[in-house]
């Protein structure tokens, strides 16, 4: 059986990690390479950081930051922001990344997804997405927009569509960030997440409002994400990986203990 991953995620600005509330008044929290060393030692299974003003701000991700985290862990980790051309994903790769999150690029050029795939191998690649509820069902029929720029920018793009695009492209795996659930530790979204997983057949990861463990058994079960990306929970002590994980297990999902 699949043990499930459980993923922190650093929210990286002005080179200190920071958290907010649908992508809204971050709070400071500390240092990126000493948090990104902390879980690692506690024993997550992955770590994904995201520069959150690099594609806003026209800049690119700071490489000095990724090979430092690659220095001191001994895990895979993702990043995401400022990934704007091929050159930026070798680099990134080159760094010590395992992965590298494509969102606002993967907007404006789809075609980067298969170029980076056929480059650098479909694993390495991951598409971010942050998908908001909508009203607008002649143009999404799913119920679910994708937002660019932080969600700052409405895109008119159907959430399902674009997923299955992205497949159809060479993606390896899709984390789902849902903007209404981002920060508020009230559980993720549900039936978002499993629409998504139910019509893909690349890793889905569970991103944006997980507040407790039985959060996490929801989507693993009911919406059969392959992962979780969880951020405030830990962040403020409430919960260590050793007990999520002990929680998890003694819940019956699968986890690497």
């Amino acid at each position: 059986m699949l043990t499930k991953r459980i993923i922190p995620c650093l929210d990286i600005r002005d080179k200190k990690v920071t958290k907010g509330v649908k992508f809204k008044n971050n709070v400071i929290l500390g240092d990126p390479v000493e948090m990104a060393i902390k879980y690692y030692e506690a024993g997550c299974d992955e770590l994904v950081f995201y520069d959150i003003t690099a594609s806003a701000e026209g800049r690119p991700i700071d490489i000095d930051m990724v090979k430092a985290v690659a220095a001191n862990i001994y895990i895979p980790f993702a990043v995401g922001g400022g990934i704007s051309s091929l050159k930026d994903m070798e680099m990134a790769l080159l760094a010590g990344a395992e992965k590298v999150s494509v969102n606002s690029l993967a907007i404006s050029n789809p075609s980067i997804i298969g170029e980076g795939s056929k480059a650098f191998g479909a694993q390495c690649i991951v598409l971010g997405m942050d998908p908001i509820k909508t009203k607008n069902l002649g143009k999404c029929p799913s119920g679910y927009e994708i937002t660019r720029r932080g969600g700052r920018e409405f895109t008119g793009i159907d959430a399902l569509e674009w997923v299955k695009r992205a497949e159809d492209l060479g993606v390896g795996e899709i984390v789902v960030n849902s903007v209404d659930a981002d920060g508020t530790r009230q559980g993720c979204e549900l039936e978002l997440t499993k629409m998504i997983s139910e019509n893909v057949n690349v890793p889905v990861v569970a991103s944006g409002g997980v507040g407790c463990s039985q959060h996490m058994v929801d989507v693993f079960t009911y919406s059969h994400a392959d992962a979780v990306i969880i951020a405030g929970m830990i962040h403020t002590g409430d919960y260590t990986i050793e007990q999520i994980k002990a929680e998890l297990s003694a819940m019956g999902v699968a986890v690497r203990l």
